[in-house]
């Protein structure tokens, strides 16, 4: 558990050391730095004069060893490997990252540039994806199959991307194959800059909390199970924090922000303390009305935090994650303990909704924008009248599970998803043809049978527009659109019709990167393309997306221009058809 203070003055710290060691130590660690700012990948904000203090901070360092950079570089160097632990009682492999499970945490402030270099010691090709960070200008670091090749086994790939304008709770996570179901996921925790307030008190402290479903079998096992066609099996059992059990404690008295985090395969969770409220105060980098709970739905991909006063008899209690819409309801159980308790923790474990679809759907409709509150930079962050904008277009997506060759596949608008030797991003970057299609997929659901496809929705840079996600099935569903957040304005039972529009939210609707469909159920959010790039618009569920269940979208404009998008990384992996070309 650390304070927010204390992170940003360990950040000033090693921030200070790292910049010591470009300008005063061996030649290569200059040539590191000069690499990076010559990287577009990494280029920082010339409009905000971000290079302009990069320059000025690494002076003065230099002169006076006593001032740091407004926009730092933070370096990591992460090794994955294979590693043994018995999560739910048998020993079983796991994907560790710097020998831990979960991987470690990424504490960064808003607008630091991180270098991470990434070494792959599986048997396996490797990617890891930034969920919810947005990649301003800068697909290329997506680490999914349509933008990056895979980093080799006994190979290494360097990230470089800018925590831009983003304070909140985020995850990454393994993007090839069922690596995810494996471990090698972890948290990103983004604080803000001192001269940014924050919508509540400062917290005593910080607990983040990754909590998911679970498999006693191997993740080869699992794909394999995949492949044949057959769906994956229901989970063995809820983790938080890589464990069956853990303990988090804290004075009486103080307030504590928890992070919570569903990391899972498919299985939307809820969590709640006994004998203690939520207060919800963010959701994926968005600052929320502060409405009070007793337990809080958190869907598969989603983060959510909330600040919980210890104000409590002294004694341990209940800490409860448990499946949401399933016929068998698992739990995981954690403790929360008083420092000043004598008494363990004791009685039943709280009591929370199962089943029940209209209670989570009233709950995620009083979920809303904080419109008083800051966002990364020092303005209101409902300055931006989204409800004013005009649509320029409507997206319906309609997912389903066909079969196709005999064989369980997951489609949007009776397409399902194939992944391409070369990377949708480098074949579109080097106009390489035949690797995507861009007319195979309908912005409308279309009756007739379901069919494979590398599909491409196009799209045009500064559009804005309405995607319905229309759920016909009996699960809920979690989709997730890389680069973006979007506002989340409507969800309801049924199918979707301009009607619908009547029930839209358009003053403080929140923004997310996830957004959950209930069965037999519609979900609306509005986007504004802003990011070019060739972006993952896939469901959470891995089973789903791995199967099928997604698409990219490109957003795209002729003008070529390093305010809209960076240009190809030199450091950038070829594969495929990409082979032989250069940056």
């Amino acid at each position: 558990m650390r304070s927010s203070t204390s992170i940003r003055e360990s950040h000033r710290r090693s921030n200070l050391r790292a910049l010591k060691k470009v300008f005063l130590g061996p030649v290569g660690q200059k040539s590191q730095l000069r690499k990076a700012i010559r990287n577009h990948s990494i280029r920082l904000d010339m409009a905000r004069g971000g290079m302009i203090s990069l320059i000025l901070g690494c002076l003065a360092v230099f002169s006076a060893s006593v001032v740091v950079a407004d926009n730092p570089y933070r370096f990591y160097t992460w090794t994955v490997t294979y590693g043994t632990v018995a999560p739910l009682g048998d020993s079983q492999q796991v994907i560790l990252i710097n020998g831990q499970f979960p991987g470690p945490k990424l504490e960064v402030m808003t607008n630091d540039n991180v270098v991470l270099n990434l070494i792959n010691k599986l048997d396996q090709p490797f990617l890891l994806t930034w969920n919810g960070i947005k990649q301003r200008k800068n697909s290329w670091q997506d680490g999914v199959l349509g933008t990056n090749c895979v980093i080799p086994p006994n190979s290494n790939y360097t990230y470089r991307f800018q925590a831009k304008d983003q304070i909140g709770t985020f995850t990454y996570f393994p993007s090839t194959l069922l690596h995810k179901a494996a471990g090698g996921f972890g948290a990103i925790n983004i604080y803000e800059r001192p001269q940014i307030p924050i919508p509540f008190p400062t917290p005593a402290g910080d607990f983040t909390l990754l909590v998911g479903d679970w498999h006693k079998t191997g993740h080869k096992m699992l794909q394999q199970s995949l492949d044949s066609g057959k769906s994956l099996p229901f989970p063995d059992g809820i983790l938080i924090n890589g464990q069956a059990h853990t303990t988090f404690s804290g004075d009486q008295g103080k307030t504590y922000m928890f992070r919570i985090s569903n990391v899972g395969l498919s299985t939307s969770l809820n969590f709640r303390i006994q004998g203690h409220k939520l207060e919800l105060v963010e959701v994926e980098g968005c600052h929320t009305f502060q409405n009070t709970y007793d337990s809080i739905d958190v869907h598969v991909g989603q983060s959510a935090a909330v600040l919980v006063t210890l104000n409590q008899p002294p004694k341990d209690y209940h800490i409860v994650a448990s499946t949401r819409f399933t016929k068998t309801v698992l739990d995981a159980t954690a403790v929360l303990h008083y420092t000043n308790s004598l008494t363990p923790v004791s009685g039943p474990l709280p009591a929370g909704p199962t089943y029940q679809i209209h209670w989570s759907m009233k709950q995620a409709r009083t979920i809303r924008w904080n419109l008083t509150a800051s966002a990364a930079r020092p303005n209101p962050q409902g300055s931006y009248h989204y409800g004013k904008v005009a649509i320029s277009r409507t997206i319906v997506l309609a997912n389903s599970a066909p079969l196709i060759n005999g064989k369980l596949r997951y489609a949007v608008n009776g397409v399902s998803f194939i992944n391409a030797d070369t990377p949708l991003k480098l074949a579109d970057y080097f106009n390489i043809g035949g690797v995507f299609s861009t007319n195979s997929l309908q912005s409308v659901p279309s009756a007739g049978a379901a069919n494979l496809a590398t599909s491409v929705m196009p799209a045009s840079l500064h559009e804005f527009i309405e995607v319905i996600f229309q759920n016909n099935e009996n699960t809920v569903q979690s989709w997730h659109l890389d680069g973006y957040d979007f506002w989340v304005v409507g969800y309801g039972f049924g199918q979707w019709t301009p009607a619908s529009r009547k029930i839209y939210n358009l003053v403080d609707a929140p923004t997310r990167h996830t957004a959950q469909v209930y069965p037999r159920s519609w979900t609306s959010i509005l986007v504004s393309l802003d990011n070019q790039g060739m972006w993952n618009l896939r469901s959470a569920a891995w089973e789903r997306q791995y199967l099928g269940q997604q698409f990219y979208l490109r957003v795209w404009t002729p003008d070529h221009s390093l305010a809209n998008e960076y240009d190809m990384p030199s450091n950038a992996l070829l594969c495929g058809k990409a082979v032989g070309h250069h940056p």
